[in-house]
């Protein structure tokens, strides 16, 4: 591919490229088409002549200055200096300015506070050409610049990564950065530069054990494991760590503004900031605009080279992925695809996440998940200052995250991190629908870990929140239970597929898990239904995760059956609101399906049931049965149940209270969830009868009334009675319903 030669020596005019967007010609018309340049004439159009003139003639400036020269005193210098700072910050640099800048900035002819405010101010306009990067390497060779202009260089490098067009040269490179682990201040950088770098074949790795064991040492090392593991015999901490410090500071803001702009493939109005110029809290010094990075260079760009040289990427073994826009392409190059180092980018590239659902690398995984917990951490809104002015952007970011997750189907470490971390310090309010969707993609862990990181926190929230917190909290609960639950079911297809399954600490270990969450969301929900005052609106949420629980051991093959606690039992059998009631008899329905079959299975020694369940479990069932049985149909809910918490009462008490007929207060006809569907058949039966007379429905009215009841839409308390309660015989219920 053609590149511009260096023009460090050169008195020649510069050189321009054909591209609009790397040509220095295309670049002074400010990228306007000859149409929309008409419409701008006479005051503007000479304003912007000036301008772009006025550039030319300081980079003409800096490319031909020799002699060392002082800012203090010298106008020329100042006035030269401050347009391309302008110039920079307000539409980004052309790739043909880094050339001279870089070796002028680098090569130590002007004082540290130019050569900082020039490296300050290289923001690219498009792209950064390689070969200017590889002449300004080499003045880190001859000592000519402070180290604090070689870091600040590290710096500038790490953050403009992506928008270098072409990275060969560089990896070339990797030994001559590698050389420079030995110097204390710099390692730190070099550390991060070269986890970008990092490919496969990068071998110099044995060294890095006799330098120490700090967080940025640890990422090469992970690296270094990942892609030779006969060479490292250390163990490394197997948490995720904040391994390199930020080095995006002053070009931040920038280069979201840049990568914007890429990425609508529209002219920016608003001037690049900084960010100095606005006070920030402590942690965050400049003003971000939170975006992901871009894939690589200019797609543009790359286009054109790739009709110049329409061969290249057939010959190469690397596949770059700006060049990746089919499926059909990413299986013909899916074991050659030159991934982006910083990989933040594939959150947004359907093809790159298909990429990572068929190939497995960890490398991807270990880049990606350090990129996002840094972000994460950077820019949380609640744990940073001043900072609700980003909250909208930081939901944005959020949302993708989730998005990315729900397409992976999984979750990443990074975000399970970050919510450990952060939810202590969450005041429920902010980005509450973001969190909430991160939390239902946990992966499984020990249940002493949630407990203490998650767990506690929310349990604080839950109990201090509103009633629509709750119920959002628990909705996220269920469908966390889900995720596990569909993870186990895949897990299990695929290891029965290969070598047969069998149950071992990994199972157990789950089933653990899994318990500890149900019993948590039992205790909170009792909790809350207290709180709330029995709200139906809550219950319907706490019945909703139980239609999950009590189906769990058929429908997911998981060994586990667990009961609601009578705290949520007896408020549902007693509701007020038929979809309750209806709720509380499909759930109780599905537990006696589930424990048959578990007590069959048991009885025939499948290998499935190597975990017994406990007889308690049973027990509870049969307690709640007949509570149930009791209220709904014999109409002895005070007498027959026998739960510590039941509804059992001495008949004396229930005098008392001067009700008449006590013991039918909540059977199908007088419940008080069920009592509007009774009047409604009353006045279909008996329309002429304006008592209400509740005591007509027997008998034969009584299975009419069943079938208005199932006729309304009441499938649960169908599924109850036919499956729990003994009626006549069939051909007797036929002749009822002839009749």
């Amino acid at each position: 591919m053609h590149r511009k030669q260096s023009s460090k020596n050169s008195k020649q005019p510069l050189q321009v490229h054909h591209s609009n967007q790397t040509d220095l010609s295309a670049w002074r018309k400010g990228g306007k088409t000859e149409k929309s340049l008409q419409k701008h004439q006479s005051y503007n159009s000479q304003v912007n002549e000036s301008k772009r003139d006025s550039f030319e003639q300081a980079l003409s400036y800096f490319e031909k200055v020799q002699d060392p020269v002082s800012l203090r005193k010298n106008e020329v210098l100042q006035k030269h200096l401050a347009t391309v700072e302008s110039t920079a910050l307000e539409k980004g640099l052309p790739p043909e300015a880094f050339d001279v800048l870089l070796n002028v900035a680098l090569s130590g002819k002007f004082a540290d506070a130019v050569n900082t405010r020039l490296l300050k101010c290289l923001i690219p306009a498009s792209v950064i050409p390689e070969s200017s990067l590889v002449s300004s390497v080499s003045w880190l060779c001859v000592s000519k610049c402070s180290g604090s202009i070689q870091l600040l260089f590290l710096r500038w490098l790490i953050a403009m990564f992506d928008f270098i067009d072409h990275k060969d040269q560089l990896h070339a490179l990797y030994g001559f950065f590698f050389s420079f682990l030995q110097d204390e201040k710099m390692c730190p950088y070099v550390c991060h530069l070269l986890y970008l770098l990092t490919r496969k074949e990068s071998g110099e790795c044995v060294q890095l054990c006799e330098l120490g064991m700090q967080p940025h040492l640890q990422a090469l090392l992970s690296l270094y494991k990942h892609f030779c593991p006969e060479l490292i015999s250390i163990t490394l901490p197997g948490k995720m760590k904040t391994y390199f410090k930020n080095s995006e500071g002053p070009w931040k803001a920038a280069m979201s503004t840049i990568r914007r702009r890429n990425q609508e493939k529209s002219p920016v109005s608003q001037p690049l900031l900084l960010g100095t110029t606005q006070h920030q809290s402590r942690k965050r010094k400049w003003n971000t605009q939170l975006i992901l990075p871009a894939s690589s260079a200019s797609t543009s760009h790359l286009a054109e080279v790739k009709d110049k040289n329409s061969d290249l990427y057939s010959i190469s073994e690397s596949f770059p992925v700006e060049q990746l826009q089919t499926f059909s392409q990413l299986l013909q190059n899916i074991h050659h695809l030159e991934l982006p180092s910083q990989m933040g980018s594939v959150l947004t590239h359907p093809l790159l996440l298909h990429y990572m659902n068929c190939i497995k690398d960890e490398s991807i995984y270990l880049r990606l998940h350090y990129w996002m917990g840094q972000t994460l951490q950077e820019e949380c809104t609640w744990c940073v200052v001043d900072s609700s002015q980003y909250e909208e952007e930081f939901k944005d970011f959020l949302e993708i995250v989730h998005k990315t997750e729900c397409f992976l189907q999984e979750g990443f470490s990074s975000c399970e991190e970050f919510l450990y971390r952060s939810l202590p310090f969450w005041d429920g309010f902010c980005c509450r629908s973001q969190i909430l969707r991160l939390m239902t993609w946990i992966p499984l862990s020990s249940f002493s870990e949630m407990k203490s990181h998650l767990y506690g926190p929310l349990a604080q929230l839950f109990f201090t929140s509103s009633l629509y917190f709750k119920c959002s909290v628990l909705e996220s609960l269920k469908e966390l239970l889900q995720n596990w639950l569909n993870w186990h079911v895949i897990q299990l297809d695929s290891e029965s597929d290969s070598q047969g399954y069998s149950l071992n600490t990994t199972l157990s270990g789950l089933v653990n898990t899994v318990a500890e969450l149900i019993h948590f969301v039992g205790w909170i929900s009792t909790l809350g239904l207290r709180l709330e005052g029995s709200a139906t609106f809550l219950l319907y949420f706490i019945l909703d995760f139980y239609e999950t629980v009590c189906d769990i051991y058929l429908r997911y093959n998981l060994p586990l059956l667990i009961m609601p606690p009578a705290g949520v039992f007896y408020p549902a059998l007693l509701s007020m609101d038929s979809v309750s009631l209806n709720q509380l008899c499909y759930i109780m329905y599905r537990y006696r399906t589930n424990l048959v079959a578990a007590k069959e299975n048991e009885q025939i020694k499948k290998k499935i049931l190597q975990f017994k369940f406990s007889s308690q479990t049973y027990q509870e069932y049969n307690q709640y049965l007949t509570a149930m049985v009791g209220c709904l149909w014999t109409s002895n809910a005070f007498q027959k149940d026998v739960h510590p918490q039941g509804l059992r009462l001495d008949e004396e008490v229930l005098k008392k209270t001067r009700v008449k007929d006590f013991k039918n207060s909540f059977n199908v006809v007088y419940h008080p969830a069920l009592m509007g569907y009774a009047l409604l058949f009353l006045q279909q039966a008996w329309p002429d009868d304006n008592t209400f007379n509740f005591s007509l429905i027997k008998g034969r009215k009584w299975n009419w009334y069943l079938e208005y009841l199932y006729a309304q839409g009441l499938k649960g308390l169908k599924l109850f009675i036919e499956s729990s309660i003994n009626r006549v015989s069939p051909a007797s219920q036929i002749k009822e319903r002839n009749m």
